[in-house]
């Protein structure tokens, strides 16, 4: 019972910590070329927390995003494919750094061809537009990993002292 409240509350709280980052965007040069937080940071969660927490909290986000207005069915698809391929990545390359590194990239890039694919002819628009989201998010991501590692392991540690006395 312990372990089911556990596990619900950290995918609630990972949902949440998606939503948040996902609706700041930082700036880019050009219009269209915006980069949101919250791409590194759900290959972080993939890495440290597992693809179980990883897709459901990544589901419960895109459904809070649909509820209240924010993502549209595009964004929720797009999101979904870079879930799906970040989840595939992590089975085909294991857990290592150069895997959280190249998980984010490989998955925009596959969710924009697809996504690109699916409009016609827009797959370079979009591949463009994506470059420097894809260096942010290879640059942030390695960082978010090991914070998220840190946290987690302090978690731990203050569940086994409350726990103990």
């Amino acid at each position: 019972m312990r372990e089911n409240v556990r596990w619900m509350t950290e995918v609630a709280l990972l949902a949440a910590f998606l939503s948040v980052a996902g609706a700041f965007k930082l700036p880019g040069l050009l219009p269209g070329t915006e980069f949101q937080l919250s791409a590194p940071l759900a290959v972080a969660i993939c890495a440290v927390f597992g693809f179980a927490k990883y897709i459901t909290a990544g589901l419960l986000s895109s459904m809070a995003g649909l509820m209240l207005g924010t993502q549209s069915v595009w964004n929720v698809g797009i999101a979904l494919i870079f879930r799906c391929v970040v989840g595939a990545v992590f089975v085909l390359g294991g857990n290592r750094w150069l895997t959280v590194v190249l998980a984010g990239p490989i998955a925009t890039i596959t969710s924009r061809l697809v996504v690109g694919g699916i409009l016609g002819n827009m797959a370079i628009p979009f591949m463009l537009a994506a470059v420097p989201g894809i260096i942010y998010t290879a640059i942030t991501v390695w960082p978010l990993t090991i914070l998220l590692k840190r946290i987690t392991e302090r978690g731990k540690k203050a569940i086994v002292y409350v726990v103990q006395r």
